[in-house]
């Protein structure tokens, strides 16, 4: 382990390019037209499959496949024009993520459909802003950290190995092409008969401990080894403290009492955690991002003065690389404090003519105030968590929570006690809705940064293409969300029937808001989470100081909030990624070794993506969500063993499969 919180196998084999010099293809109409077709299917398929399943998949890798399987047609295309196009494409993995809010404007019965102006003005004006703010975090967060980005980095190697305009490593990038099949053909495999139901998609097990219970399990996810491999141990091992704090102490103790001889543990443990132990998971993570956005404030004012230095010399006709251009840094502001305007007016709109148009002022000050400020402090938190385990893998629900609940205080010190509860949850909502818009973006915008930097790309196209992307993604998330109204409803709206989407997040979201106005949320276990995190935080800083180790205060705090299946795989991933360097430092190439190892685990992200699209396509055409099921319910025992075996059979298998390849090609 290391006292960085991004030393990983990625931040060691993998560093950024030279810089370039000289302009090429780059940013093209064809790579915008692709993106953009790219974005309108894959944000329509992500947001179905939201709400249907309460799944989504990461964008970037199947975008940036389909589009050098299409660019190298061309003789001109380049590995920057790629690029491009997965970065437009990106959007639509991160602006779905909305379905985790605006729905409950539905749930608490505010509005009877998706309007569908102000949704997408709500949606464009979030993820724009998403942008801007996370223009002055390239420096601190990317070019200045070692954070890992590891679907960063794993982007930005597929992009490498089917760069067919580069031949100084051809070899090199044939090798690892074959590395990045076999990863992708191991975890498409698994996916396929997980989704076929011939194998369980995840484990688990609900048992008693002490006076209360607890379960264990996990994923049986190849990609999920992957994202653990290129993170490292440092975020594994803390993701398990995490773990080890939420399911080994919280769940028995908030269980304890409530286990009868005949009840049934499962529902108690799961019912238990999503209404207690991730609440002090959030706690822990709010009180852990803070201090997080304390640590970086300095790279985060060193790189708006780098910005500006770099837009003065640019303006004075001083050469500076391609490779740090960002869009200059007074258009950044303007465009941030422009986009206030429209903010405004679409407050004043949901305000006008409702119960509380006697606050209409003030309420509208301080949401503009609000997603100003607290919009800069989540797209940084935001931006770390992608650098940390990925964005695809971010708790963004819980940063959710966290912007729902410091919204609903401020609101609630505005309006005083006398107020309609059901009109400031719903105003609460629909502020949350655009600060939720800047915290998935930024989320995206950093990681997609992160992969220009490894591909020599120029910043501020990739900032103009994520514009782009947001756009196309906000034009086809209103029609797709109404369409999910009309055909299923959402369960707890009212008229909702008995196959209505449960919408999830979005449920969380609308509660947390109601137990603020209706003063029912139990704020002891914000308390004792933001406590734990506070412990953390003093363990993190010893161990920093004295020692090589350390222990994120972050990654402590999504462990703790993220469920089981996902916080126990990633650092198995971490574990055998670590395990495997070790074997590398020991061959004649360690950081060729190292390098082919990055291959393989972006390869296991690669398949489960790319199916994860086939899959959508297929359950959007069918309208069933098990539409490749060949086996019933009564399968499931048998499938659960299937799926071990098949899980740990095919990991084992992609290991030593990756040693042999890098053995015979030294």
């Amino acid at each position: 382990m290391s006292s960085s919180p991004g030393t990983g196998s990625a931040a060691v084999s993998t560093g950024a390019a030279a810089p370039r010099r000289s302009p090429v293809k780059e940013f093209t109409f064809r790579a915008v037209l692709l993106g953009g077709i790219i974005t309108l299917v894959f944000t329509a398929a992500n947001v179905y499959l939201g709400l249907r399943v309460g799944l989504t998949f990461a964008t970037s890798i199947p975008a940036a496949v389909i589009s050098m399987a299409i660019l190298r047609n061309f003789q001109d295309h380049t590995i920057q024009e790629n690029n491009i196009v997965q970065t437009i494409a990106s959007a639509a993995g991160t602006l779905s993520a909305i379905i985790f809010v605006l729905p409950g404007l539905i749930m608490v019965g505010w509005w009877q459909g998706f309007p569908y102006w102000t949704t997408a003005a709500v949606v464009a004006i979030g993820g724009i802003l998403g942008v801007t703010f996370s223009i002055p975090l390239r420096r601190a967060l990317v070019t200045g950290s070692d954070l890992p980005f590891p679907e960063g980095v794993a982007a930005a190697e597929v992009l490498k190995v089917g760069d067919t305009q580069n031949e100084d490593s051809a070899e090199e990038n044939k090798t690892g092409l074959r590395l990045i099949i076999l990863g992708a053909i191991a975890s498409a495999v698994m996916s396929i008969i997980s989704a076929m139901k011939l194998a369980a998609s995840s484990v688990s097990s609900y048992f008693r401990l002490g006076p209360g219970a607890t379960m264990m399990g996990g994923s049986l996810s190849l990609a999920l080894i992957g994202v653990g491999h290129l993170v490292g141990m440092s975020v594994g091992a803390a993701m398990i403290v995490g773990l080890v704090i939420s399911y080994g102490v919280l769940m028995p103790l908030r269980t304890s009492g409530l286990i009868s001889a005949e009840g049934d543990i499962s529902e108690i443990v799961t019912t238990t955690f999503s209404s207690e132990v991730r609440f002090i998971g959030a706690g822990t993570m709010a009180i852990a991002a803070v201090w997080t956005l304390l640590k970086i404030i300095g790279p985060i004012i060193r790189g708006i003065k780098e910005a500006l230095a770099s837009s003065r010399a640019r303006h004075d006709g001083q050469a500076v690389d391609l490779t740090e251009r960002d869009i200059p840094f007074p258009i950044v502001a303007g465009v941030t404090l422009a986009s206030m305007l429209p903010v405004g007016l679409l407050l004043w709109l949901f305000v006008k003519d409702t119960t509380i148009t006697h606050h209409m002022t003030g309420l509208i000050a301080l949401s503009i105030i609000y997603t100003l400020l607290v919009g800069l402090i989540v797209a940084s938190i935001c931006g770390y968590m992608a650098g940390l385990i990925g964005s695809s893998n971010s708790p963004i629900s819980g940063v959710g929570i966290i912007v729902v609940l410091s919204a609903a205080l401020l609101i609630k010190v505005v309006v005083g006690g006398e107020a309609d509860s059901t009109a400031l949850v719903a105003y609460t909502l629909f502020t949350a809705s655009v600060v939720f818009g800047i915290a998935t973006i930024s989320n995206d915008n950093l990681q997609d940064l992160k992969t220009g930097q490894l591909v020599d790309a120029t910043p501020w196209k990739q900032q103009v293409a994520l514009i782009f992307g947001v756009i196309f993604g906000s034009a086809i998330i209103p029609p797709i969300m109404e369409l999910m109204r009309k055909g299923f409803g959402f369960a707890g709206a009212p008229g909702a029937g008995p196959d209505a989407l449960a919408a999830p997040q979005a449920a969380l979201l609308s509660s947390v808001a109601e137990g603020i106005f209706g003063d029912s949320l139990d704020w002891g276990l914000i308390g004792l989470g933001a406590a734990i995190g506070v412990v953390v935080i003093v363990i993190n800083e010893v161990l920093s100081k004295s020692s090589r180790y350390s222990l994120p205060p972050l990654a402590v705090g999504m462990g703790m909030y993220l469920p089981a299946s996902l916080t126990l795989i990633i650092p198995i991933g971490a574990a055998l990624g670590y395990v495997y360097n070790k074997w590398a430092d020991k061959q004649a190439n360690p950081q060729r070794s190292k390098r082919m190892g990055v291959l393989m685990a972006t390869g296991l992200i690669v398949g489960e993506s790319l199916f994860g699209v086939i899959n959508a396509g297929i359950i959007a055409a069918t309208s069933n969500g098990d539409a490749l099921a060949v086996v019933g319910e009564s399968f499931a025992g048998p499938a659960q063993w299937i799926g071990i075996i098949a899980f740990v059979g095919l990991s084992a298998l992609v290991y030593s499969r990756l040693k042999k390849v890098d053995q015979t090609q030294a």
